[in-house]
């Protein structure tokens, strides 16, 4: 059996790449390739970990964002129907300026933030879990006073919805 050895036609030495022993000196042939597939795995892996480590609930999800903007969202619909207590209004906007901030720095962009605050399916998620809120808080819109005791009793509480609302 013999092998043919590629020589440099200017120099006569052997080419490295070359010879008896397949693409490199003293390797066989399958090493490289195995070597590349390797690499190669090595590399994808790497490069679709920052995608892996990117990938984050919906906000809807994310408690301490959602729950804030719901307890919000009620003292805001107490202090529509209720003419003796007044939402606490630069309060709200200041905790959700914080709250912006908050899920800018669990990777959220303003955008997607954005997109959350005005989707009417997550409005309509709010709305209902509200309303049966105040349905079991003995609330109904065909009586304001039950807005109002509702909100004073919230407001004695100092709970998270009457952190936001205050007695006029």
């Amino acid at each position: 059996m013999s092998h043919a050895i590629a020589y440099h036609a200017l120099s006569g030495r052997p080419l490295l790449h070359s010879g008896l022993f397949g693409s490199r000196l003293g390797e066989p042939k399958t090493k490289g390739y195995v070597v590349k597939f390797v690499k190669g795995a090595a590399v994808a892996c790497l490069t679709a970990l920052p995608v892996f480590a990117d990938t984050k609930p919906p906000l809807r999800e994310v408690k301490e964002i959602d729950n804030e903007l719901y307890y919000i969202a009620i003292a805001n619909e107490i202090s529509e129907y209720c003419p003796s207590i007044s939402g606490r209004r630069f309060k709200a906007i200041g905790v959700m300026w914080g709250l912006r901030s908050k899920a800018n720095k669990l990777g959220y962009s303003d955008g997607e933030i954005r997109a959350y605050v005005e989707s009417d399916k997550e409005k309509a998620r709010m709305r209902t879990k509200g309303e049966a809120y105040l349905a079991r808080n003995g609330v109904t819109y065909e009586n304001n006073e039950t807005f109002c005791a509702l909100g004073r009793k919230e407001i004695e509480r100092n709970s998270a919805v009457g952190v936001y609302l205050k007695a006029n």
